[in-house]
Formats: C-alpha cells, structure tokens, sequence
C-alpha cells in the first residue's frame, strides 16, 4: 500500500524526502538562530493553503500581528484564508494583553499553562479542519522544565496525529549544539530535519539534514538550501561538507 505523503511544496525538500512528509508524522525542526526554522514552517503552512490544506501556526515568541507581516514579506498573505475559515494562529505569546491582541480569535491565556495551550489548539483545529500544523517554537514550552519536554511532545504527538494533522514542531539549538532541543524530544518525534549554518571557506553556508523520517526513506546526505525573496530553496542535487563536526 503506497504511502500517504504531504507534500512540503519547498523547492528541493520533497525531493531529499522522497515525496513529501508520510501523513500524521509529527516532525522536529532543529537548528540554531539565523537557520531559518519560522520561514521552514510558514512555507510550509502556506503552501498547503494554496492546495487547500488548512493550517495552523501556534506562536510562542513572536506577536501574532509580526508574523502576518513577516510572512507578507515572502508573498505569503494569510489574512484571505483567515477569514475563509482556511488558517489560524494561536495567540501563545501575548495573553491577550494589548489592543491588537484582542482581535485575536485563539488566544492562550495563560502561555505557561501547557494544558490551556492545548485546549485552544484542539479547538483551532477542529474549527477549521486543520491537516497541517506548526508549534514555533516548541522549546518555549519547555525551557524552564526540561524534565518534562519529551512528555509535554508525546501530548501534542497524541493530539495533532489523532486530530489528522501532520506537523512541524520547531525545536530551538545554540550555536554550538549538536542534539536536537530538549532531553529525550529526538525519540518522541516521527522525524527530525536540522537546519544549520556554518562557516566554510570564510563564509556562512545554511544546509539542511534529514536525521530520521519514519514511513520512508530519505535523503542522507546533507544539502546546502538558500533563503530568498520567495523562501526556502533547497539544491537536492548539491551535497555540502561541513569539517569538524
């Protein structure tokens, strides 16, 4: 029986994938700042969206009014298929406080609180039908807890599988880092894809990795990927080196 894929819709990705991403696979997006997790994500909810996938994005760091605008700047205009019921953002950042989140639809109350966290992206998801979703970043849940970070992933594992979706859970690195984010978060994933941006030969390179991807085989090579007006681009057929790792 063949397996059933999304398909990413960035450049190269689907290709070092071997068609897209098996459906329901929760998948940790790795890397330290400047690698280019959030467009990762964005760009792979919007794309959705154009093949009339509904999505959505819960945001722990960023206003919810920046991300639009951040998006806007790729050419990715969310607000249409907000208001056709088509994608959400869940409001994991401000509480509520501020004239501008008070326009905010899904909104967490309480950020710290885990479990009301959870309640608003079940009830996102099921407003909309959601098939695809993004948690950016899901180290912000866990930080100040690490002890709980692989049960607090196995949730939204249980959640967002048993909901239909298939998803990003961006996980955050130091420069420095090599592991994935978070004690044990590696083994509660389906898949794990790492960013990384490295000096080679006096410049910064940004290349990408596919560590393990249950449901498929995948690329194992790593490969170098750009980021440009319209996004992410990653060259399947270029192969980078990076010594000293």
């Amino acid at each position: 029986m063949p397996i059933e894929r999304v398909v990413t819709g960035i450049p190269g990705l689907d290709d070092i994938l071997h068609g897209g991403i098996p459906k329901r696979n929760v998948v940790l997006l790795s890397g330290g700042p400047g690698t280019g997790k959030s467009i990762f994500g964005q760009q792979y909810l919007y794309n959705g969206l154009k093949l009339g996938e509904p999505g959505v994005l819960v945001v722990l760091e960023e206003h919810p009014v920046q991300v639009r605008v951040s998006m806007s700047q790729f050419g990715w205009n969310v607000r249409p298929y907000e208001e056709k019921g088509m994608f959400a953002i869940v409001d994991a950042f401000t509480a509520g406080i501020g004239e501008a989140a008070k326009r905010e639809r899904y909104v967490v109350r309480a950020p710290d609180d885990f479990q009301s966290l959870v309640d608003v992206l079940r009830e996102a998801i099921r407003d909309i039908g959601a098939v695809r979703a993004v948690i950016d970043s899901v180290t912000t849940l866990y930080i100040t807890k690490p002890a709980m970070a692989r049960g607090m992933v196995l949730q939204l594992k249980k959640i967002l599988s048993g909901m239909g979706c298939t998803s990003i859970l961006v996980s955050q690195v130091s420069v420095t880092e090599r592991g994935f984010g978070g004690p044990g978060v590696e083994h509660a994933a389906d898949g794990i894809i790492r960013l990384d941006l490295d000096e080679v030969d006096g410049e910064l390179r940004r290349s990408i990795i596919v560590w393990k991807m249950r449901g498929t085989s995948h690329s194992m090579r790593r490969h170098p990927f750009e980021i440009t007006d319209k996004g992410m681009m990653v060259k399947a057929e270029e192969v980078i080196k990076i010594t000293g790792r």
